[in-house]
């Protein structure tokens, strides 16, 4: 079918695709998604560029804090932020997605090497840079072989356990750099006590500080969401450090910042059994972070009414990921509360994060000796406050409300979580294994039921609506579910206890309509069931069997042994042929 030729309106179109540059075969611009983006007009550059310097000037005081957050040098915050974007955003799929440094990933990164290094030394960020490009290896290979329905594995219940018992050990995390507090090494509460009776001043001015970003973030969010609150804080930090001496009087700051470009390097070399140590730690974490960043993506092709590709955005996040190791950082993902900014300052396009990066650039050449007397106590504060909105206690509510099952999979990976700290990744790996051994209880144990007719002249289940039974002699039984190797033996159970029970039964007439698929256990215990059966002077009967499983037990032999007369197309004929041989 020719394309239709593309008009005027076409062109000022930010939501339309470009089609691939001319001489450049299709499949090749598939691996280069970047080349389907719209062309830019100047209205929409503009838009993009006000966008892009927005996210940009709240990126850079985030990025140093999720830097700290993970136990890495600041500079690398900025790292991250900068390459690893504009590559995630290249080849992705959902041109808005704020990709870097977030809260949730930093968290994870922290928690897995915890017990393998000091934070911020050199070993630390060895092994920070090759958990990230672990955990982008496995995203790209999800990916490239669209395999991005894995991530699915880490259901709703088990992110709702995680996030909500993260977000408890984010804050708990923070406070003692938001009081001037030693680190709580071992829950030695006496070495802070005495800490606090050493430096009374220090204390005094870093608490003052993170309480008033603290209330100042809190009391900006409330009452003007839409502001920049991160930016007003970060500013007026910096001045207020400068202005009264904060490092001065004993308190901590960002420090020196190293300036310029940060260069490709080759990771450095770590033991073997470091490598081991981090391969579970970088399945979660890519599995987690993707979930997060499908968040953000839904949301932004919600707002926008676009289409994305979870494949192609798992092959964006896993290359972002390995770039982030390659110039020295740590993992990177979507961040949903940035993507939110982009949306609402009027991004058009994946170039507003070309603009957040040239900002993200400028900090590095420039503002490192700026940055410096940011205050690690305001950091700490915009750390905490983004992470007061992943607390959802109610969404844990609701899930027990809804299904038990799920609710106690959210309470166990809550739980198991908090107690496997630093190793936060088992929280998921508990929630994961539950999942699956419910998923399968529930699977083992279909519905089934005996039906008869209803008045509306359908099969109806027999005990709910207090129904006679379809004939005297027939038991009527449907089961809502595939009759598979888990639920084969309930559903042979189930006939013969009932046939057996009541010797008056001579037809089975099972009702196939909502068993839409079937293996070689399912034929197996149709071809046992009906010799049973017959040896039991009871003949089965079949109705309403689906196309795909018609076809399977036909290759099996079980259409031709049961005989046509035996077979029914639907329940109604069923129904008439019983009606039929009880009138004769």
């Amino acid at each position: 079918m020719p394309r239709r030729p593309r008009t005027r309106h076409d062109r000022l179109n930010p939501c339309l695709p470009s089609p691939p540059a001319k001489g450049l075969p299709i499949k090749l611009a598939r691996f280069f998604p970047f080349l389907r983006w719209p062309r830019p007009t100047l209205s929409s550059l503009q838009r993009d560029a006000w966008a892009g310097i927005t996210v940009g000037l709240v990126l850079i005081p985030q990025a140093i804090a999720y830097a700290t957050l993970a136990g890495m040098p600041p500079q690398t915050g900025l790292y991250a932020a900068l390459l690893p974007s504009v590559i995630g955003i290249l080849w992705g799929s959902s041109p808005l997605l704020g990709v870097g440094p977030v809260a949730l990933t930093s968290l994870l990164v922290f928690g897995s090497l915890s017990s393998l290094a000091a934070p911020t030394s050199a070993q630390w960020v060895a092994l920070a840079i090759w958990l990230s490009l672990y955990a982008g290896a496995i995203q790209f290979l999800l990916g490239a072989f669209r395999l991005g329905q894995i991530a699915s594995l880490v259901s709703q219940p088990v992110i709702t356990g995680f996030v909500n018992a993260a977000a408890l050990l984010i804050i708990a995390s923070q406070v003692p750099a938001l009081l001037g507090l030693p680190e709580l090494a071992g829950g030695d509460v006496a070495a802070a006590i005495g800490h606090a009776k050493a430096q009374p001043a220090a204390m005094a001015i870093t608490a003052a500080f993170g309480a008033a970003a603290l209330v100042l973030l809190l009391v900006l969010k409330r009452i003007a969401p839409k502001f920049p609150g991160i930016l007003f804080v970060t500013v007026l930090g910096i001045g207020a450090s400068w202005a009264f001496d904060y490092a001065g009087h004993g308190g901590a700051i960002v420090g020196t910042i190293v300036a310029g470009v940060p260069p490709l390097l080759l990771p450095p070399a770590i033991p073997f059994d470091s490598h081991r140590e981090l391969w579970p730690a970088a399945l979660i974490l890519a599995l987690v972070s993707f979930t997060e960043a499908m968040s953000s993506c839904r949301t932004i092709a919600r707002r926008r009414h676009e289409r994305w590709d979870e494949n192609q955005e798992l092959m964006g996040q896993g290359m972002a990921k390995i770039t982030s190791g390659l110039v020295g950082a740590f993992p990177v993902s979507g961040s949903f509360s940035r993507s939110a900014l982009n949306l609402y300052a009027g991004a058009a396009s994946a170039w507003s994060t070309l603009f957040a990066a040239l900002c993200v650039l400028a900090s590095l050449l420039f503002l490192t000796d700026v940055i410096q007397f940011l205050p690690r106590s305001v950091l700490a504060a915009m750390i905490v406050v983004p992470v007061f909105g992943l607390l959802d206690f109610s969404s844990l509510r609701r899930l027990l409300s809804v299904s038990k099952d799920d609710g106690a999979i959210a309470l166990v990976t809550f739980a198991v979580t908090l107690l496997s700290v630093p190793r936060l990744h088992w929280g998921v790996f508990a929630g994961v294994g539950l999942t699956m051994v419910s998923f399968l209880y529930r699977r083992s144990h279909p519905r089934i039921i005996e039906v008869a007719r209803h008045e509306d002249g359908t099969l109806r289940d027999r005990s709910r609506f207090d129904l006679p039974p379809l004939a005297p002699d027939v038991l009527a039984v449907r089961m809502d579910s595939a009759l598979n190797f888990l639920t084969a033996a309930g559903l042979e159970r189930f006939i013969l206890d009932r046939t057996r029970a009541n010797r008056g039964i001579r037809r089975v007439l099972f009702c196939a309509g909502s068993v839409n698929d079937i293996d070689a256990s399912g034929v197996d215990t149709l071809e046992a069931l009906r010799e049973t059966l017959f040896g039991e002077g009871v003949e089965l009967y079949l109705s309403a069997v689906k196309k795909q499983v018609w076809d399977v037990l036909d290759r099996a032999g079980v259409i031709t042994d049961l005989g046509s007369d035996h077979v029914f197309a639907t329940d109604r004929e069923a129904m008439l042929a019983v009606a039929a041989a009880e009138a004769v």
